[in-house]
């Protein structure tokens, strides 16, 4: 129960989190660059030589100003395109000539040049300026769109270190949901930054108001003011930006908007500024390895216009478009419908510009008449149990969206509630607006037949209460439509709807390849007349690419011949196995939370199952020295856990010598005092406990499995070794002594606005098995996804490798979770800066690898013959592709290291920013691989190498940490940015406590 997940927390860039309920089980898990480097291909800018190894700004020739044009846009056909461009300055010109890749450059660590590698144990020579490196200060937030920024002083990621991998035990075709885009590298995109503001509504005050407008509010106001053919023209983000294929007219404009439209009726401003040209030879200069930098302004701008189609013609939530309508099978009553959507990006790759595009499901309110939705939502529902079920209604329907339909207007409302009085006693006084007659007393249904010409049918009804405070009106719900495009969100769907759900987004990969065929082909999709008169031109196929199967490696567990796992789920079993190092249980305690309850534990059985499980896997386990019955209320508070848990140790330490090792707690159900439990348990107290749930645990079958997944996780806890690969991981020996670090960020929910971040890193703490890790966990400044204290940590923990193994280790490969491309250059300049400064000691530099491991992407592989993809037909497990879809020459590859039961295979998105460890891709791509084989929860590869994986379990347990001193408010309101509060308990904190 420990680390199974919902998404209640979320990521900056990021992946969803889980919530504390979904706990404990027996369940499974989921699914140098530097003197040592071989040289590079390829041709970038020269580097002049600096202490700090960055390059210096270099400055572009002054902008022209543009004057600009002010007045109203009247006159629609052209009005905004320019007659003879105005003179532009001339393109920048570097002062320096490229050179090729391979040359020797500085290390911008040591200014020793990247050239051949050294032998493989020579250990670093040690320089006086590695500790003493001016940082290369970067921006944290959102890269801006200028052709005048200098990239040239950015650390860039390393290249390919060869061809791609050769290592495999077989091919197989695949296809990739890659779309080649073609485009005339001779075009331009301009760049316009634009403000919109509303004006006062008094003639004597010209201050424009404060109020900021919404993103479909500044979408409706500039389209009045591009003509049809114009608007195809442009791409908008619906705040700062517009880009287009034509350059505009700039200067600033009125815009009047009359009654009944989206936007409320007044004059705007509307000014536009020429902020940028964006020369599209660029981006081909830069896919063809002749520019040293990523032209992110060049593609953020394609990426708008490519997504502008989509945007006007589809639901926009977050970065995905849905379709307005449902498909029959995908109706869920309720007044609910499955929605499919798609989510869509560019990226550079070795085949050239692609379009990657990936669909989603989510949950949707449908866009019915409030009557119709009433009917659904409640069974057998009548007109006349409005008033009846007054509560049930107000509830269902506050908070919600509504469009009306008496009128012309497009406009949408807030539901408050329900009115107070039925809808015939409803009266108020009709003011006359030109002020010639005196306030008139009439009533709600009169009013509606004199001036829209409705005459109201219920009105023995309340009304809906529209709008907010004195604003608020009062409009009969038979002309109430609800407005389309109202998520509803997963965690408040029955179970029933919920697994609807699940099983709508877990296409099988021949549903999902026809689904993401059918988008990008249809009229709403990204290939559009706006992308069309950009000058794109999308290959509406598939890539076809070749995928690499690795092979397995062989395990060792408590047996003298290594295991070999099953050739095609790459599966094994622990029956007549042991672990590796299965640790005696001598002292533990059963907590018993079942009190009180229906269904009672039944103690004896559960003690003998899992004696009997833990002693055929080798753990010498005694009877527990405890046995204490409780209710799961006891959970309730901080302060009853620590007393209840301090009372079974207490009585331990009576019992027996030594302290208490473990304690099994069997809980009714998911509870929120499953936090406060593991807090006390693992901050104060220094105890380790192993959670799980009645129901599951008295099952009358799958006894076996599911005891044998506790005891993996209780050995693993307990400081044992459960299983490893046998032989040496390549690459390396034993005589290397290579830390594995992973390192995760954990960012509080988009709504929350205050709570820290919290930074995980972990890291082996034994060689060569390298399958225990030691973890320290941090809080940070809000949504903050650069590791503050990541050097701090790390150096800590290397000092904890060194008292496990009296020795430091030589060679450190850190895996990063969780970061884009347009973060890469703030953990090559920052946190790798931070780590070298922080263990950096005297003549101790050990190589570094730095590698991003990605989650959230979109691209997934199909199996292009049907036939090699097994049951379900996904891609086979060890598949990797490191051809035609990945950077052009960057060091990336996707590797799909897990069987896929559920859906489509994902695969993991490998991104190597820096190496000193001289890997080719086949020693990375076999080192990764054989790393998933290690994950200490299931017996089963999993789809994400282990360091980042346990950080993410590391990152999560910190935020329940967060939540306990949030609604404990423990010491003071600040504690949830207290170190001291997560810091662990010194009997666990080098033990993987939270696996």
């Amino acid at each position: 129960m420990d680390s199974s997940r919902n998404n209640n927390y979320g990521r900056g860039r990021g992946r969803g989190r889980g919530n504390y309920q979904n706990q404990e089980s027996g369940g499974r898990g989921r699914g140098s660059q530097n003197h040592s480097r071989p040289p590079v291909q390829g041709n970038q800018p020269q580097q002049p030589h600096h202490a700090s190894g960055y390059r210096p700004p270099q400055t572009t020739a002054p902008q022209l100003p543009h004057q600009p044009v002010v007045g109203v846009a009247t006159a629609r056909p052209n009005a905004w395109v320019r007659g003879p461009p105005s003179p532009t300055p001339p393109p920048f010109q570097a002062t320096q000539q490229p050179q090729h890749l391979g040359a020797a450059r500085p290390n911008p660590w040591t200014q020793r040049p990247l050239g051949p590698s050294p032998p493989r144990h020579t250990p670093p020579q040690p320089s006086a300026v590695d500790l003493d490196i001016q940082k290369v200060k970067i921006s944290e937030e959102k890269p801006v769109s200028s052709s005048s920024e200098n990239k040239d002083n950015q650390i860039q990621p390393i290249k390919r270190p060869d061809k791609g991998g050769m290592l495999s035990i077989r091919s197989i075709p695949l296809l990739a949901n890659h779309f080649p885009v073609n485009f005339n590298p001779q075009n331009t995109i301009f760049h316009y930054d634009v403000d919109v503001k509303p004006m006062s509504s008094s003639p004597n005050d010209s201050k424009l108001t404060k109020k900021k407008l919404r993103k479909s509010e500044l979408r409706f106001i500039k389209d009045q003011l591009f003509s049809g053919e114009d608007q195809l023209k442009t791409a908008y983000d619906g705040e700062k930006s517009i880009f287009s294929a034509v350059p505009l007219r700039e200067g600033q404009f009125q815009v009047d908007i009359s009654q009944g439209e989206d936007v409320r009726s007044g004059s705007y401003t509307f000014v536009i500024k020429l902020v940028n040209e964006l020369k599209l030879s660029k981006l081909r200069d830069y896919l063809r390895g002749n520019l040293s930098y990523v032209p992110r302004d060049i593609l953020q701008g394609m990426d708008l216009v490519m997504k502008e189609n989509p945007s006007r013609k589809r639901i926009t939530v977050g970065r995905s478009f849905f379709s307005p309508e449902f498909r029959s099978r995908d109706d869920f009553r309720n007044g609910l419908a499955a929605y499919r959507g798609l989510q869509q990006s560019l990226k550079p790759t070795l085949q050239g510009l692609a379009l990657c595009l990936d669909y989603s499901v989510l949950a949707f309110r449908k866009p019915w008449p409030v009557m119709e939705f009433l009917k659904e939502h409640f069974k057998g529902f009548q007109v006349q149990d409005v008033k009846k079920s007054r509560r049930a209604v107000n509830d269902a329907l506050r908070g919600l969206k509504v469009t009306v339909t008496h009128r012309r207007t497009k406009q949408k409302y807030t539901v408050a509630g329900l009115s107070e009085e039925d809808t015939c006693d409803i009266y108020f006084d009709l003011v006359d607006v030109e002020g010639k007659n005196p306030p008139q007393r009439t009533s709600l249904v009169k009013y509606f037949k004199e001036k829209w010409g409705k005459d109201i049918v219920y009105q023995n009804i309340p009304c809906l209460e529209l709008g907010k405070g004195s604003k608020s009106n009062k409009v009969p719900m038979e002309f109430c439509v609800l407005v389309e495009g109202q998520r509803y969100p997963k965690e408040n769907l029955d179970r029933n709807t919920a697994v609807l759900l699940k099983n709508i987004s877990l296409a099988d990969p021949g549903d999902r390849r026809d689904t993401i065929n059918e988008m990008v082909r249809s009229d709403d999709g990204p290939c559009g007349d706006v992308a069309r008169n950009f000058g794109f031109q999308v290959d509406r196929n598939m890539t076809k690419v070749s995928g690499r199967v690795i092979g397995s490696p062989d395990l060792k567990l408590g047996a003298p011949r290594p295991v070999k796992v099953d050739a095609v789920k790459c599966q094994w079993n622990l029956l007549g196995k042991s672990f590796v190092d299965a640790k005696p249980i001598e002292r533990w305690a059963l907590l018993d939370l079942t009190g009180g309850d229906r269904y009672k534990l039944q103690e004896h059985t559960f003690i003998s199952n899992l004696i009997g499980r833990c002693r055929s896997l080798g753990n010498r386990i005694e009877e527990p020295v405890v046995y204490r019955l409780a209710r799961m209320s006891d959970l309730s508070s901080i302060n009853r856990v620590e007393k209840l848990l301090k009372g079974i140790m207490e009585e331990s330490n009576k019992i027996s010598e030594g302290k208490l090792q473990l304690i099994v707690c069997v809980m009714t159900k998911k509870d929120p005092g499953y936090k406060n439990l593991k807090w006390v348990s693992e901050t104060k107290l220094g105890v380790v406990t192993q959670c799980c749930l009645s129901g599951s645990a008295s099952k009358p079958q799958g006894q076996d499995q599911y005891f044998a997944n506790l005891c993996l996780k209780i050995n693993a806890k307990l400081g044992g070794n459960n299983f490893e690969v046998a032989g040496n991981f390549t690459h390396f020996d034993a005589r290397d002594h290579v830390m594995f670090i992973g390192a995760d960020v954990n960012h509080p929910a988009p709504m929350n606005s205050s709570c820290p971040s919290i930074a995980a890193v972990v890291a082996t703490v034994n060689w060569p098995a390298a399958n225990k890790y030691a973890a320290r966990v941090s809080p940070q400044k809000h949504r903050c996804e650069k590791i503050e204290n990541f050097g701090a940590m790390c150096l800590d923990l290397v000092n904890t490798y060194a008292k496990f193994n009296k020795v430091k280790p030589k060679r450190i490969v850190v895996f990063r979770d969780g970061v884009s491309e347009g973060q890469f250059e703030m953990v090559l300049s920052q946190e790798l800066l931070d780590l070298k400064n922080s263990i950096y000691d005297g003549d101790y530099q050990p190589s570094i690898t730095l590698v991003v491991a990605q989650k959230r992407h979109q691209t997934r592989l199909f199996i292009d013959n049907g036939n090699s993809g097994g049951r379900i037909g996904n891609v086979p497990p060890g598949t990797v592709v490191d051809t035609r879809i990945v950077h052009p020459f960057d060091f990336d590859f996707y590797l799909c290291s897990h069987y896929g039961a559920l859906g489509t295979s994902k695969p993991t998105h490998y991104y190597v920013l820096w190496d000193e460890n001289s890997f080719t891709s086949d020693q990375l791509q076999k080192l990764i691989n054989d790393m998933c084989y290690t994950f200490v929860r299931c017996t089963k590869p999993v789809s994400l190498v282990p360091p980042v994986y346990y950080a993410d379990l590391v990152a999560y347990r910190g935020r329940m940490f967060q939540e306990v001193a949030m609604e404990n408010q423990y010491d003071s309101s600040n504690a949830a940015f207290d170190q001291s509060f997560y810091s662990l308990h010194p009997d666990l904190e080098n033990f993987m406590f939270f696996v």
